[in-house]
């Protein structure tokens, strides 16, 4: 930018500010800074100008403060300056700055949560078959994913900045756009503050068995109430555990097809797994996990053997589809672990009692439960794509609803 084409756009941004267009304050914002301001030829007046009139129009709230004292003593400085600079402007300027940062201080004390002492931090112990995967690799793959997904532009970061300015009906105007799901605090916590479980490989799910993925494919009838695992041979369909035709066909609506791909993740290290055929590497891992996948009614299971152990006395357990899921046309369960209830054979339980660090702990297996939305009839997960997430929650024990009306 020259600095004729600087001023003329001065000139328009101070005749935003004084039609008070809601755009004013990001493509200022903006414009201050991406540009050296004197380079420009701005005189130290107009910079004073725009700066202040930038200050003006952020948003009282108090998570605005450190951008408005960034401004006020940017204008501070210009100040001596200018054709204007007189004592009581100069004192009016130090009083705001230091009346703003005192309000950010009062802010940043109710923000901050202190630690307790005496409190011990709670552990949630994982066996995993790909442990290296599941607690390492994936959480930073979901990581990325989140980031890369939701991450704001810099015209929406600007925009943030301002709320309080009159607004009208301009859903095409882009620069004050500022509501997208990755601005909201908590929408974000969902995601980046929890712990996702994954696939390195691809995952299909359809109502036929049309382009099914290459690793692996298994068929599932499933309704609301009963579900039953089922095979195709000679041009039919039948019963997978005794080879027992059953009279359906390949279009009922209630049939499922689950398939995999070859793991896509280049860093997952694979242990050796047991499959009923030999196949290659890359694909041991997919084929072993949808082997022992199940149903539940209308739900897939996807069985990882992820198995956490923790103190029911404190935690429990929040486990539920990943917040995103419904984009890919799937929904997930959700289930709250309270204490050990896994339905396996006698030795499971006879296990948590082995091992010194086990003693007192509570222990499940985290399976990942899919079912298509309605009206979905194929849905593909790409791998490294967040399917189930975990929640530590309090023990229903160690909280209490209390009506603030009865509070003294």
């Amino acid at each position: 930018m020259y600095p004729k084409e600087a001023r003329a756009h001065l000139h328009d941004l101070l005749t935003l500010h004084i039609r008070q267009q809601e755009a004013f304050g990001p493509l200022a914002l903006t414009f201050i800074r991406d540009h050296d301001l004197d380079k420009l030829e701005l005189l130290p007046e107009e910079q004073f100008n725009l700066v202040m009139a930038v200050a003006q129009t952020l948003a009282d709230e108090p998570k605005r403060y450190n951008q408005k004292v960034e401004l006020l003593k940017r204008a501070r400085q210009l100040v001596p300056q200018t054709r204007f600079n007189n004592p009581q402007l100069t004192r009016q300027l130090d009083f705001d700055i230091q009346k703003t940062q005192s309000d950010r201080d009062l802010y940043d004390a109710a923000m901050k949560v202190p630690k307790r002492e005496g409190l011990t931090g709670q552990k949630l112990i994982v066996q995993s078959e790909v442990s290296d995967y599941m607690l390492n690799l994936a959480q930073k793959r979901a990581a990325a994913y989140y980031q890369e997904k939701y991450a704001l532009t810099k015209e929406a970061r600007a925009a943030q900045q301002f709320s309080g300015a009159p607004r009208k009906f301009e859903p095409d105007n882009k620069t004050v756009h500022k509501e997208f799901p990755g601005a909201c605090g908590p929408f974000m916590n969902a995601r980046t503050n929890a712990y996702h479980l994954m696939l390195p490989f691809d995952l299909k799910i359809s109502r036929k068995p049309d382009d099914a993925l290459d690793a692996i494919m298994k068929i599932f009838y499933c309704k609301m109430g009963y579900s039953f695992p089922l095979a195709y041979e000679s041009g039919q369909l039948c019963n997978l555990n005794d080879g027992q035709v059953v009279d359906i066909g390949m279009d009922d609506p209630n049939l499922l097809f689950v398939s995999a791909s070859a793991v896509k993740e280049r860093e997952f290290k694979c242990p050796p797994m047991e499959t009923s055929v030999q196949v290659p590497p890359e694909y041991e891992y997919p084929v072993a996990v949808i082997e022992r996948t199940g149903s539940l009614g209308p739900y897939i299971q996807i069985v990882t053997n992820y198995k956490v152990w923790f103190d029911a006395s404190v935690l429990s357990l929040l486990i539920q589809g990943a917040p995103d899921l419904h984009e890919y046309g799937l929904q997930g369960g959700s289930g709250l672990m309270t204490r050990s209830h896994a339905a396996d054979k006698i030795d499971a339980y006879a296990d948590a009692l082995k091992d010194a660090w086990k003693e007192g702990l509570s222990f499940n297996f985290v399976n990942i439960h899919l079912a298509l939305m309605d009206g979905v009839d194929s849905a593909m997960v790409p791998y490294n794509t967040p399917l189930f997430t975990l929640y530590p929650t309090l023990n229903q024990q160690c909280y209490k609803v209390e009506d603030s009306r009865n509070m003294g």
